[in-house]
C-alpha cells in the first residue's frame, strides 16, 4: 500500500484505492471528522472516522497537534470544502498532544505570540505557506544561476575584513571574557587568539566572491551574513541570508540587465509553483488590511504586486534625475516627506524610493550613478569624480531590494579611495592583488533573501519570514 503526501493525494485523487497518509491533526470535529495536514500543502485532508469502529481511548488521543498515520479508502466527499476524503479503517497515533498545553490551537494567534513559539509556528497555515514560498524561492535562485553559467561559491563566514565599512560586526574570539591578553599598548593582543588576528562574522561575501569571479568568470554566493546593528525595526535582522553574484567582464549596464532578469525569473517561478500558498497569503493580507486606515492600505493585492514586477520593464533613472523629480514632487513641496529632499547628495530613504516606483513611474525602478560619498569604497568612480557606477533596484511597498555596482578595477583609484576612508590596506592586500594581476571590468550585486521572501509573501515583519529570527536581546531556540 502506497503512503502518500497530502499534496500528492489531493492532486492524483486515486478514488477507491486503499491509501496511507501521515500528518498532524488540525481539527477533530464531532468526534468524526479529522482535518489532517503534513506540511506539503496549505490544504488539509479530511479523514472520516466511524467512532463505533475505534476504541474510545484511541479517539481521546486524536486532538489538535497529534501526529497520526491514517489508512483507509479514498472516496469522493459528500460534504462541502473538499473533493475527496479518506474513510478511515485504521489509525495509529505517532504522538499525542495535550490539548491543555498545546499552544497552536485552531484559532487566530498574533504574530508576536507565534514568534515566542517559533518551534511550533510552522504548523499554522500562515507560516507553513511562508516557508514553502521561501523554499521555492531558494530553489529558483539556484536554478537560475546554474542555468545561466554561474558557479556556486561558498564565501567564508569568519573573516578579517569589513566589506561594508560599517564596523557593526560580531567578533569571533576564543578569549575568555575579561581575561583577554594585552599588548604593550594596552590593547587586546589578538596575535594570541585562535586565528592570530581580530576576526568577525561576515557582513557580506562580496569581496571573496570577486576573487573567484576573476578566475571562474561568473559566480554567486548564497549564505548567512551578520550585522551587529542594534535595530529593532520590522526590516532588520542580526542574521540573514544574502545572494551575491559577481561577474567578470560585466559593466554596469550588463549588471542591471542581469538583476532585472534574475528578479523576474525567480518571482515568475513562485507565481507558477506556489499558487495555493500565494492565494492564501493574499487573502490573509486583505483581511489584515481591512483593519488599517484607508491611506495605509496597499494599492495592490499580493499576486498583482508580484505580476507588477514580472510583467513590467524596469525603468532606469540616474540618481540626479531622481533627485530632481523628488525635489519638485508634491509630497516634498507640501512637506509630506519625513525626510525632505533639498540638495543633491541626499541619501534616499524608503519613502522616496517608494514614491518613485508607486506614484511617479508606476513600475519597478533601477537608480544608478549615485554620489560617491554615500556609497562603498569598492564602487567604480565615474569620470565626473562625483558619482560612482552604483545601482539600486526599487520595488513597491519596500523601496530598495537589490544594491550593486560596477566594481573599481583600477589599482591606483582604489588605493586612493581606501586611503581617503582610512581603511587598512594591509587587510585588503589580496583584494588589491586582483587589480595587480589581470584586472578587468567586473560587477555584481546583493539581494537580501529575507527581503525578497517578505515581498513575495506580503508579511509585514522580516522576523516572520526566517525560521528562527535573530535580533537584539533575542537568540531563543
Amino acid at each position: 500500500m502506497r503512503s502518500y503526501a497530502v499534496k500528492e493525494l489531493l492532486a492524483e485523487q486515486p478514488i477507491g484505492e486503499h491509501v496511507e497518509v501521515n500528518g498532524w491533526v488540525k481539527t477533530f470535529r464531532s468526534n468524526r471528522f479529522v482535518a489532517l495536514n503534513d506540511g506539503s500543502t496549505i490544504h488539509n485532508l479530511q479523514c472520516v472516522v466511524d467512532f463505533e469502529q475505534f476504541d474510545e481511548a484511541l479517539l481521546k488521543q486524536i486532538t489538535t497537534g497529534a501526529a497520526l498515520k491514517v489508512t483507509g479508502t479514498l472516496v469522493e466527499s459528500q460534504g462541502r470544502g473538499q473533493s475527496v476524503e479518506i474513510q478511515a479503517s485504521d489509525i495509529f497515533v505517532h504522538g499525542s498532544a495535550d490539548p491543555e498545553s498545546y499552544p497552536i490551537q485552531p484559532k487566530k494567534h498574533s504574530l508576536e505570540f507565534l514568534r515566542e513559539k517559533a518551534h511550533l509556528r510552522v504548523r499554522t497555515n500562515t507560516f507553513s505557506a511562508v516557508m514553502r514560498v521561501r523554499s521555492a524561492l531558494a530553489f529558483a535562485i539556484h536554478q537560475y544561476f546554474q542555468q545561466n553559467g554561474f558557479y556556486y561559491m561558498h564565501a567564508p563566514i569568519i573573516t578579517g575584513s569589513d566589506a561594508e565599512g560599517a564596523g557593526e560586526m560580531f567578533r569571533v574570539s576564543t578569549f575568555e571574557p575579561g581575561k583577554e591578553p594585552l599588548n604593550d599598548q594596552g590593547e587586546v593582543d589578538y596575535t594570541q587568539d585562535f586565528f592570530g588576528k581580530e576576526t568577525n562574522l561576515t557582513v557580506s561575501g562580496q569581496l571573496e566572491a570577486e576573487t573567484y569571479a576573476m578566475g571562474l568568470g561568473k559566480v554567486y554566493t548564497f549564505g548567512p551574513t551578520f550585522r551587529a546593528e542594534n535595530s529593532n525595526t520590522s526590516r532588520h535582522l542580526a542574521e540573514f541570508w544574502m545572494i551575491e553574484p559577481e561577474m567578470a567582464f560585466y559593466d554596469l549596464d550588463a549588471n542591471m540587465d542581469l538583476a532585472e532578469d534574475f528578479i523576474k525569473s525567480i518571482l515568475k517561478y513562485v507565481l507558477e509553483h506556489c499558487q495555493d500558498d500565494l492565494e492564501f497569503l493574499e487573502k490573509r493580507l486583505l483581511d489584515e488590511e481591512k483593519s488599517k486606515p484607508q491611506n495605509e492600505r496597499s494599492e495592490m493585492a499580493l499576486i498583482e504586486k508580484l505580476r507588477f514586477i514580472v510583467d513590467n520593464n524596469f525603468k532606469r533613472v540616474t540618481y540626479t534625475e531622481a533627485i530632481d523629480i523628488l525635489r519638485n514632487s508634491k509630497p516634498n513641496k507640501k512637506k509630506k516627506f519625513q525626510f525632505p529632499i533639498d540638495d543633491w547628495g541626499a541619501d534616499l530613504q524608503s519613502e522616496h524610493e517608494r514614491y518613485l516606483v508607486e506614484k511617479h513611474f508606476k513600475c519597478p525602478v533601477i537608480l544608478f550613478d549615485y554620489p560617491a560619498n554615500i556609497k562603498a569604497f569598492y564602487m567604480r568612480l565615474n569620470d565626473d569624480e562625483k558619482t560612482v557606477r552604483a545601482m539600486d533596484v526599487l520595488f513597491p511597498g519596500i523601496g530598495e531590494i537589490v544594491g550593486g555596482s560596477q566594481r573599481e578595477e583600477r589599482l591606483e583609484v582604489l588605493q586612493q579611495k581606501i586611503k581617503e576612508l582610512n581603511i587598512d590596506d594591509k587587510e585588503l592586500w589580496w583584494y588589491l592583488d586582483l587589480r595587480r594581476f589581470g584586472t578587468a571590468v567586473h560587477s555584481g550585486f546583493g539581494l537580501g533573501f529575507e527581503r525578497m521572501v517578505q515581498f513575495a509573501t506580503g508579511m509585514g515583519n522580516i522576523r516572520d519570514v526566517i525560521p528562527y529570527p535573530r535580533f537584539p536581546q533575542n537568540a531563543e531556540f
